[in-house]
């Protein structure tokens, strides 16, 4: 059967587990991938790759994210560009100042963007609701802050870092289609990470906590390591996202395009594509971005 008819559902936990349990989805995703990887390129102007393409697959990974905090696991968060924007500052100053590779200056802004945004989901651990998403909203301002204010992160008042060339070993990327493939490789890796996660024992705590978080306490999941893990999860793949598009869009970090209102358009993109759908992150960031 090519695809599953009403009413028939999976039987075994390894149809249940399986990563694209259906032929037909299977099929199509890799026909969207290899169009993506052989077709776009050479279909597309320079123009639709580098102002319109590359951006939309960026916003994508970030709202991935948040939809990993507020579609999967329950935790509303209005403060996710600002986690995006210490990705960006944190890979920016590693590649820049400390010559870190390409790769792993992503790979660390990431990091230092999970841990920020650990930190402050730790109230999401006696608070939800309301109070939540004030408490996250704080960590917009209290980041832009920080940002501007410490000179040794942005340099001073204008907070702004220029990035150098980008080379990844002896490749210079610096056209279009180059900066193209590098985004696409980092978002399809991180887009089939996730698919992963969301089907396995973490995916089903975090559902199990936007459901119902007393009942999945009782049931043995740990309120405190699963929340903490959203918000660090979200908060990552915001700061790769971050470090991308100051790499390959922006061409600088500035805390100003990291604002609150990016933070309402995550939001809106999550809500338009579907909350707790991997797909729904990219339709969504194509309806706000286009």
């Amino acid at each position: 059967m090519i695809y599953r008819e009403t009413g028939v559902f999976r039987e075994t936990y390894a149809e249940d587990m399986a990563l694209f349990p259906i032929p037909l989805e299977r099929w199509s995703i890799i026909a969207i991938v290899l169009l993506a990887f052989l077709g776009v390129p050479f279909l597309a102007s320079q123009y639709w790759l580098g102002s319109l393409i590359v951006p939309v697959l960026i916003f994508s990974l970030a709202a991935l994210g948040l939809n990993f905090l507020t579609g999967y696991a329950g935790q509303l968060s209005l403060g996710h560009a600002a986690f995006m924007g210490v990705g960006a500052y944190g890979a920016v100053i590693l590649y820049g100042r400390y010559d870190v590779p390409l790769l792993l200056s992503l790979l660390g802004g990431g990091i230092a963007a999970a841990v920020v945004g650990a930190s402050f989901g730790l109230p999401a651990l006696r608070i939800k609701g309301f109070y939540l998403a004030v408490s996250t909203l704080a960590a917009q301002f209290i980041i832009e802050w920080v940002i501007t204010h410490v000179k040794w992160i942005s340099g001073g008042v204008f907070a702004t870092i220029d990035t150098p060339p980008l080379r990844m070993g002896g490749w210079l990327i610096d056209t279009p289609i180059e900066k193209y493939y590098l985004t696409l490789a980092v978002v399809v890796g991180l887009t089939v990470f996730g698919r992963n996660l969301v089907r396995s024992r973490v995916g089903r705590a975090w559902m199990a906590i936007r459901d119902r978080d007393v009942a999945a306490e009782i049931m043995g999941i740990s309120l405190f390591r699963y929340k903490l893990l959203a918000f660090a999860v979200s908060s990552f793949y915001a700061g790769v996202a971050g470090g991308l598009i100051c790499f390959t869009y922006y061409a600088a970090a500035n805390i100003e395009e990291f604002n609150l209102l990016l933070s309402f358009k995550f939001l809106g993109m999550i809500i338009i594509g579907g909350m707790g759908s991997v797909g729904g992150s990219y339709l969504g960031a194509g309806f706000i971005v286009l």
